[in-house]
Formats: structure tokens, sequence, C-alpha cells
């Protein structure tokens, strides 16, 4: 039993307390399972609610197109196709969210199968500009069917997910816990045991080396989308049953677009730069609009901030601070605290990057 133990606290040491980005993670989870003690307010609640959902709708994005390099930018099609059939079966059959957000999650990965048909033959700037198309399809059939799917008016009446809105609050973080870990394990290329991270990454790097490797990039890349519209299938679902309404502004072109700034802002092709994106920016703006006028500003806000991102942490904020608080060891690999000066692993000195500045020649100095 001692040495299970010893195990345990040795293994919590090496792969959480050793490594800072974990460390923020832990954290970050301790916090959000705080809030309905330190912010019991509904609204406070409902809002790190949402931002979770967002956080899962955001990093199944990055599987598909920050990962795996398809660009798509009409990614609200998965979120609002689930969200729309959870919200069917709920009120039309009767089935429970806990068997209708599945279900939906399983037809918005057959929804990206069938999208991912055509970047079989399309890539770049042509798959996105065919994505676009998707959601502004299934926007119009939301019309052509009111008597359906309700119309511009939507679906309202959706079941909860829990009596409670505190225990609905605690489902979504579970949820929201279990989806983001599991993205990020499959499409970690450093695992071990899960080898499909690393043949994504090396289908977006190049897809012509890929192949020439004996990589089956059409299976991959159509794995790609199901995964992707998967989870967004189970954020859409999750939506739904929590605000309780579906409509059609989840098809909306710039719903899409959003989940592409959060992506970029917290750092593209990592899953955990896209979940720190959404729990920045979303909150931000929807705490700025209590404000009085704030409204019109924004936006605006919202600009500057990417903006002032891209120019000065171009590879995302979440990036750039992993950057600064790890150092990987150049003998083993292993990563340990940028403070250190030798592997907490092998004992070698850690050599700190050298800046572009003083890695020229004719720079300063």
């Amino acid at each position: 039993m001692k040495g299970n133990l010893a195990l345990l606290v040795s293994w919590i040491r090496g792969e959480i307390i050793d490594i800072p980005g974990r460390v923020i993670a832990v954290l970050f989870l301790g916090a959000l399972l705080l809030v309905p003690f330190v912010a019991p307010n509904p609204y406070y609640i409902r809002i790190i609610a949402l931002t979770a959902i967002f956080a899962i709708y955001a990093a199944s994005w990055d599987v598909l197109s920050g990962v795996t390099g398809q660009l798509n930018l009409g990614h609200g099609l998965f979120f609002g196709g689930a969200a729309y059939l959870a919200a069917l079966l709920n009120i039309h059959a009767d089935v429970g969210p806990w068997l209708g957000i599945p279900l939906g999650a399983v037809g918005a990965m057959a929804i990206g199968v069938t999208a991912g048909l055509p970047a079989l033959r399309l890539r770049g700037i042509y798959l996105a500009l065919v994505s676009l198309a998707f959601p502004v399809i299934a926007s119009a059939l939301v019309f052509v069917f009111p008597n359906f799917t309700g119309g511009e008016v939507g679906l309202s009446g959706v079941r909860s997910l829990a009596e409670s809105r505190v225990t609905a609050y605690y489902l979504v973080i579970a949820v929201f816990v279990v989806s983001v870990l599991a993205m990020w394990k499959l499409t970690d290329p450093k695992s071990r045991i899960i080898r499909v991270g690393v043949i994504l990454h090396a289908i977006r790097q190049d897809e012509i080396t890929a192949k020439a490797s004996g990589i089956n990039s059409v299976r991959y890349k159509l794995l790609a989308f199901a995964v992707s519209g998967f989870f967004a299938g189970i954020a859409g679902g999750l939506y739904v049953h929590f605000i309780r309404v579906a409509g059609p502004g989840m098809f909306d072109l710039f719903f899409s677009f959003q989940v592409v700034l959060w992506s970029i802002f917290g750092g593209i092709g990592t899953i955990y730069g896209a979940v720190a994106g959404v729990f920045i920016l979303y909150p931000t703006i929807e705490f700025l609009s209590l404000a009085e006028h704030a409204e019109p500003y924004k936006i605006i806000v919202f600009g500057s901030v990417l903006i002032l991102t891209l120019l000065f942490m171009p590879e995302g904020l979440a990036v750039w601070v992993i950057d600064r608080i790890e150092t990987k060891c150049l003998r083993c690999k292993v990563v340990n605290f940028s403070a250190r000066k030798h592997c907490r692993a092998c004992g070698a000195p850690l050599v700190r990057e050298l800046e572009p500045a003083e890695t020229d020649p004719g720079g300063p100095g």
C-alpha cells in the first residue's frame, strides 16, 4: 500500500507539479470548481458555463484546422446541427439530454464526414470558401421548414441539463474536462500510446511528404473531420440544453469566425491555446457589456486585443506564456521550470534558447 502511494506521489510530482503548464491547468480547474462558491450569482455561473461550452467548440475547431491544417470557416454547421438535432429529439420525441446530446454529437460527426469529402480534393482557401457555404445552407433549411424547426423564432422549451443551475454547471465542467483531455491526447504528437497526433501534424506540415511516407492522408483527414464534428456536436448539445433555446443564430457566419479568432488568440494547433483564448476573451467581452455605454466598444476592444496579440505574440498568448515558463532539456527532452539551471531528470545544464538579437552577429552589442 505504501509502495503504491509512493508511486502515485512520484507520478503526480513528475507529471504535474514539475511541469508549469500542467500546474496552471490544475489550478485553473480548481478555480472552475470554486466558481459557484466564490461567485454564486447565477449570471456569473451562466457565463463561465457558456465559456466552458464554447471552449469545447473552439478546441474541436483546432483539431481540424489548427492541428490537421484543414481550414474550416463554417464550423458553426457542426455546433448548430447538433444543437438543433438534440432540441428536436427532446421536443418531438421526448428524448432526455443525456441521450440527445450524444445522438446530436453522432449526427454532427456524420455531418463532419460528409462535409469532409470536399477536403479530399480541396485545400487552403478553396476549402475555406466551400466550408463557408455549409452553415448558410443549414440556416436556409431552418427557414424552409418553420413548422418543424421554429423558423426565425427557433425552438424553445428544451429540457434543462439539471433542475439546479449549479448542478448543470458542474455537469458542463465535467464534460468540458473530459472532452478537452480527449482532444488533447488524441492530437498530442508526443503521445506514446495514441499515434494519431503525429500523423495529423505531419499532414498539416507537408501532406505530399506524408503520403510519400505511406500515410493514408484521406483516412486521417476524414478522421479529423469526424472527431472535430463530434466534439463540436457535444458543445452544441450542451449549449441547447443549458440555455434551453435553439435558434438560427447558431449558423451565423460570425459565430463560425469567432472560433477562429479565439483559437488564434490563444495559440492555434495546441488545443490548450483554443481553451485559453475562449476563457480570456469571452468572459471579458461579456463582463464589459455590463458597464454603462460599453456595448458599442466591445468589438473595438475585441479587435484591438487580437491585433496586439498578432503583433507581439504571433503564436498565441498561451504559447507565449508557456515558452517563457518552461524549458526543455536538450539531452533528455524533459520539460522543466525555466528558472531551473539543471534538468530535473538527467541533471544536464539547461541552455536557454537565444533570442534573435542575441544570435545575430550584426545585432546590438
